[in-house]
């Protein structure tokens, strides 16, 4: 895990008075979350955003200028953010999105994070790659299998398979991690690694 923060601050030597902002990408239920939060536990002064808040009661992926304008931008200006999205507001959701000036890494997990509008602003990435139907199973154990859960991932991947394929987040990405593998590792202290592929 250590060798992976060190290749992610690498892939940006020159950024100072502002945080490091590392994207986390990869298909639902690969495992983005979990990643982000393991990165933060190596790098105690980072923040994770999640984009499902951005995107909360939004769109699934028309969300990027939101991103940019309120947290990436003040982010790349060395500011604070305590950002509250129009939906937030006007469903009541409570609380903000906060990250505190000073902090050294950004870690901004969510599908979709890695791509064209956004490239701008992102220092590095790291794509997650898994088995599909192992991915689905962990989304249905997550999330339920409710009717309107099964509507929600219809719904969803009529959109995300698309966008993937438009975006193509891995042929960008500084790291390439496999999510849940078969290879033999400590999943709380290492990562399965590929090497990036060439545009």
């Amino acid at each position: 895990m250590f060798d992976a923060v060190r290749q992610l601050r690498d892939a940006a030597p020159d950024v100072t008075g502002r945080p490091r902002v590392i994207a986390i990408d990869g298909r639902g239920g690969a495992g983005k979350t979990t990643l982000a939060e393991r990165l933060h536990r190596v790098e105690p002064n980072s923040a994770i955003v999640h984009t499902d808040d951005v995107a909360w009661n939004h769109a699934y992926f028309d969300w990027g200028a939101v991103l940019a304008e309120n947290i990436l931008q003040p982010l790349h200006r060395g500011e604070s953010v305590n950002f509250r999205p129009d939906a937030w507001i006007s469903h009541d959701r409570a609380g903000s999105i906060t990250i505190p000036a000073g902090t050294d890494f950004v870690w901004i997990e969510g599908t979709g994070i890695i791509r064209d509008e956004l490239e701008p602003w992102l220092d590095a990435s790291v794509y997650l790659q898994g088995d599909l139907d192992q991915q689905e199973r962990l989304l249905v154990a997550r999330d339920g299998d409710s009717p309107e859960q099964q509507e929600h991932v219809t719904n969803w991947l009529r959109e995300e398979l698309p966008f993937m394929l438009r975006e193509r987040p891995w042929s960008r990405a500084t790291l390439i991690v496999a999510g849940p593998s078969a290879i033999d590792h400590d999943p709380e202290t290492e990562l399965v690694v590929a090497p990036p592929i060439s545009r």
